[in-house]
């Protein structure tokens, strides 16, 4: 059974810097995509950034783009998500996912149903 726990939310001013951390069990992490959403209070979960299996890769909806970055240490089952000058738009709860399926060509990154482990969540808060 893999587990996910994620790590690092918290509550931070508007143009300050987290990085929440996720931490994968099993052996086989590094032949899955991971990826990051978010749920804020009365939205949909939407995402927010992906990862390829080997780390080459990496993709971000638009409204993250040039503010956050998304890494991994295989060595460590560990995906990263540094997130600089925050928003208060990016006030959600944060979700780390690993891949339904192994990271092959035509993979979903960008979509929930592609991923088939979640965390339980780990609140990010931004005040203005």
């Amino acid at each position: 059974q893999v587990q996910l726990v994620e790590s690092g939310g918290g509550l931070v001013q508007a143009g300050g810097s987290l990085r929440l951390s996720c931490a994968a069990s099993g052996r086989t992490f590094s032949s899955y995509a991971m990826g990051w959403f978010r749920q804020a209070p009365g939205k949909e979960r939407e995402f927010v950034a992906a990862i390829t299996s080997s780390g080459s890769s990496t993709y971000y909806a638009d409204s993250v783009k040039g503010r956050f970055s998304i890494s991994r240490d295989n060595a460590l089952n560990t995906v990263y998500l540094q997130m600089n000058n925050l928003k208060p738009e990016d006030t959600a709860i944060y979700y780390c996912a690993r891949g339904r399926v192994l990271d092959t060509y035509g993979f979903q990154y960008r979509r929930d149903y592609a991923y088939g482990y979640w965390g339980q969540g780990t609140q990010v808060t931004v005040s203005s």
